[in-house]
């Protein structure tokens, strides 16, 4: 396998090792350790190969095990100021005391990371789209996560579970910051969609109402937005977006 140089390191991982430090400064109780009476810590750039390949988690575990308690992060020193967590990863049919303990987990985690100037986002994948008692996890999520500590990115097509942008934006004003963007064709047979209905398409070709969306989006607060998807679709996509016209 090819080795992995220092500027691909912090490429791939700056995002990844910034939260594993914020979580471990967040959680638990810190043991004191000679000879400095300071908790041992550890940089992950030996270990990058476990990284690459895709071990993250592994590492954090066998680092922990050896009686690591804090990893070095540079996430401040490399300029970021926005982190985005893909989920909160629960399982797809929580309990409401597995939504509290995520969120109270969360809120801890930027709590910590808005101390060094750094904005917690949380994206709504998998475990965001689930439902418990009755009602939507993200929705949930909504009342129990700080507004004061954490702003919310949202995945454009995850209109095929239903959730639409606009509503989200205009119910919830100020609370996103971020937007993944794709579009979806509803009437399309579903394609790469999970469980969700349709297939994803360029900008434009869904059923995504755009000039609704990003109208909606100033009042949700949103300040960027990324087209995710393939070469193919992220050209047509940009192209669309570049004619759009929002007033």
């Amino acid at each position: 396998m090819a080795a992995m140089s220092r500027r691909e390191f912090f490429t791939k991982t700056a995002a990844d090792t910034a939260m594993a430090g914020l979580l471990a400064a967040a959680g638990g109780t810190i043991l004191k350790a000679n000879p400095l009476g300071l908790p041992i810590g550890s940089q992950t750039y030996p270990h990058r190969q476990m990284i690459k390949d895709g071990d993250f988690a592994g590492l954090l575990k066998t680092l922990k095990d050896i009686g690591v308690e804090r990893i070095e992060h540079w996430a401040r020193e490399i300029g970021m100021t926005q982190m985005f967590v893909a989920t909160l990863g629960a399982g797809s049919n929580p309990t409401m005391d597995e939504v509290k303990r995520a969120a109270d987990e969360y809120n801890a985690i930027a709590a910590v990371a808005a101390r060094v100037g750094i904005q917690q986002g949380l994206h709504n994948e998998g475990f965001e789209l689930s439902s418990v008692d009755g009602r939507r996890t993200y929705d949930i999520l909504m009342e129990l996560l700080d507004p004061k500590l954490v702003m919310f990115q949202f995945q454009m097509s995850t209109i095929s579970y239903g959730f639409a942008a606009d509503e989200y934006f205009t119910k919830y004003p100020g609370r996103f910051i971020s937007m993944h963007v794709q579009d979806v064709d509803l009437n399309a047979a579903s394609v790469g969609l999970g469980r969700g209905r349709g297939s994803q398409t360029s900008v434009g070709r869904g059923s995504i109402d755009w000039i609704k969306t990003f109208k909606a989006a100033k009042i949700g607060g949103v300040k960027n937005y990324f087209v995710e998807q393939n070469m193919e679709l992220t050209k047509a996509s940009v192209a669309a977006l570049k004619a759009m016209n929002v007033t």
